[in-house]
């Protein structure tokens, strides 16, 4: 999951930093609100975790911008979001989630509360009400970062878990190595250029040559249910 974090509190953000790639995000953060605006514009982001009370522009500004933004390209207007305020008030939570905001979480927070929230969300903006993911003899358990294959445990690394992820969730659309590399890596990470090609090679050989398939010359899917 691709995490943006809008937080001026150094100390919050350098945790979530610190503890959300456990929960199989790739994050980065920005302090204000024309810095995510920018990074918004230039790259697609799962979702988004936003403070209120940013220096400057106030969060709800960010929020409002991105759920008036045009529906196609980037930003995406229905990217999930996801409030982190000190701000306790009733009044205050009402107006995040009138304006469009996906949930509320009130400082301070545990983090693995926030990611299961974070889940939810997702779950939420692609339409599924489990959290368990099934494709063909292979089930997902994102939660638990667990694959099964014809109920057999199966042993991946994080980023063939997270490969293996992004492809079920956009099961059957296409996802370039772009795409796919977009999930995986924050700002500071290297992407090594043949890295997302041999996660696909060893998903095949752990989860069987027809789970997911290539379309020449545009990336990786799988297959819904009954394609040949």
């Amino acid at each position: 999951m691709r995490v943006l974090v809008v937080e001026d509190d150094e100390g919050i953000a350098s945790g979530l930093l610190a503890r959300l790639p456990a929960h199989g995000c790739a994050v980065d953060a920005v302090l204000s609100v024309e810095a995510a605006w920018s990074a918004l514009r230039v790259e697609p982001f799962d979702i988004v975790l936003l403070d209120l009370g940013l220096g400057g522009a106030d969060g709800t500004e960010l929020l409002r911008r991105l759920r008036s933004a045009p529906q196609q390209g980037l930003p995406d207007p229905h990217t999930p979001v996801l409030i982190m305020t000190a701000r306790d008030a009733v009044t205050s939570r009402i107006t995040g989630l009138d304006m469009g905001a996906d949930d509320y979480v009130i400082k301070p927070f545990d983090v693995d509360e926030l990611a299961a929230r974070m889940r939810a969300a997702r779950r939420r903006f692609a339409g599924r009400s489990q959290s368990r993911l099934r494709c063909g003899p292979v089930e997902i358990e994102p939660a638990q970062r667990t694959v099964h294959r014809e109920g057999h445990p199966v042993e991946l690394s994080a980023r063939e878990f997270d490969v293996l992820l992004a492809l079920a969730e956009a099961r059957p659309r296409v996802l370039s190595r772009a795409q796919i590399e977009a999930r995986l890596y924050n700002w500071d990470q290297a992407v090594e250029s043949n890295a997302v090609e041999v996660h696909i090679h060893h998903l095949r050989r752990k989860l069987g040559a027809e789970l997911i398939r290539t379309m020449r010359g545009v990336g990786y899917f799988m297959p819904s249910e009954g394609s040949a």
